[in-house]
């Protein structure tokens, strides 16, 4: 494909925005679905809540709006923290003052369900805890009977801590497909870097042993020309005749050689797609120019920045696919490389792209990066 100055195309790009709401956002989806629907008998009136029913459809608002805003947080984001106290306490405001709860209780394994990705574990089990309470609370505020009470906090809180522990093992599922990609990746490069290395060592090989084969044929016809040179009549011609047989058979020599080098090139499209072969969750798409000519160490360097390229996106973009082109510009070979993923405001290169740019930098090029929606690269290299 054919990048523009602002990534892919705008169809393409809303594609690739379709195909990024994988199980995780589709359940979100389900998920916020369901809250509003629990709430939906109060906010229409056919339940009465405790306060007026304009004030609790704003607490329900600030629980809704709090969670997706805290979930577009990092998890290390302390605004993020706020954003989550405040839905879950605006939750248990939400379910105290419905005296008919109904299934409205579901907001509380909401938050226990959402803590996981926000918070720690530890935390997570502390607010299924006081989610609990507050549960207690309201089933006495109703004054519903003690075997109505118990089920229903039992079966909450079973929910809740079933719902924690899934999205545990839900996580930990995809940290682990995640460094297994990784890995798959780091061996991948290497395994396209140890094949360019064994056409490299062949192409050496052969270089040599023409290097031998000529010196010598070369070093027998100047003997024999220098031989011819100096006779008359059929000695000369002897000489000339083994001159010749010697001139026949390293020319012979030399076009076998050379098209043993020409079945051996280096494919970059090849090494650079072998990266990015069979990745589970991001799809990856290579093209590489049909002038594009790259030496031993351009093609290693390449092979790196892909490889750094990919092992970020999957680790920090949140991407589903990604476009990697190169091309050969007006000074020399150009690796831009664009994901749909959320960027970053501000960019702090760790050692992989630090050392990326280090790479090119020692060729003589430069790496530039743009966080602007979703992630570039642009890299480039001196012919």
């Amino acid at each position: 494909m054919t990048f523009g100055t602002g990534g892919p195309p705008g169809s393409a790009r809303r594609v690739a925005l379709m195909r990024r709401l994988g199980t995780d956002g589709w359940s979100g989806l389900v998920m916020l679905a369901v809250t509003v629907a629990v709430a939906g008998p109060a906010m229409l009136g056919a339940a009465e809540p405790a306060i007026p029913r304009g004030w609790w459809t704003a607490l329900f608002a600030v629980v809704v709006v709090a969670l997706l805003l805290a979930l577009l947080r990092e998890r290390s984001d302390p605004a993020g923290y706020g954003l989550f106290a405040a839905a879950v306490v605006s939750s248990w405001a939400v379910v105290l003052t419905a005296p008919h709860m109904g299934l409205l209780p579901v907001l509380l394994v909401v938050n226990a369900a959402v803590s996981v990705y926000l918070v720690p574990l530890r935390v997570g089990f502390v607010v299924v805890g006081l989610n609990t309470a507050v549960l207690v609370l309201a089933v006495v505020l109703n004054d519903r009977g003690t075997v109505d009470a118990l089920v229903t906090v039992g079966f909450y809180l079973l929910i809740q801590v079933a719902t924690v522990l899934s999205s545990v093992t839900l996580i930990r599922e995809q940290r682990l497909r995640r460094e297994l990609s990784e890995a798959h990746i780091d061996l991948r490069a290497a395994s396209a870097l140890l094949s360019e290395s064994a056409r490299t060592a062949e192409r050496l090989r052969i270089s040599r042993d023409l290097h031998d084969l000529i010196g010598h044929q070369l070093t027998v016809l100047t003997l024999e020309l220098e031989a011819a040179r100096h006779r008359d009549g059929e000695p000369a011609r002897d000489h000339v005749e083994r001159a010749n047989h010697v001139a026949r058979e390293l020319l012979a020599d030399v076009r076998r050689t050379v098209g043993e080098l020409r079945t051996a090139p280096s494919d970059l499209s090849e090494a650079l797609r072998q990266v990015v072969r069979d990745l589970p969750d991001l799809e990856v798409t290579v093209d590489v120019g049909p002038d594009v000519e790259a030496d031993d160490e351009q093609v290693a360097a390449l092979v790196r920045a892909v490889q750094e390229i990919v092992t970020n996106t999957i680790r920090h973009a949140d991407a589903r696919e990604l476009w990697i082109e190169v091309v050969t510009g007006p000074d020399g070979l150009v690796l831009t490389a664009a994901d749909d993923g959320r960027g970053v405001r501000e960019i702090v290169p760790g050692n992989g792209l630090r050392g990326l740019t280090e790479r090119f930098e020692a060729l003589g090029g430069d790496v530039r990066f743009d966080g602007t929606g979703g992630f570039r690269v642009t890299a480039r290299v001196p012919a």
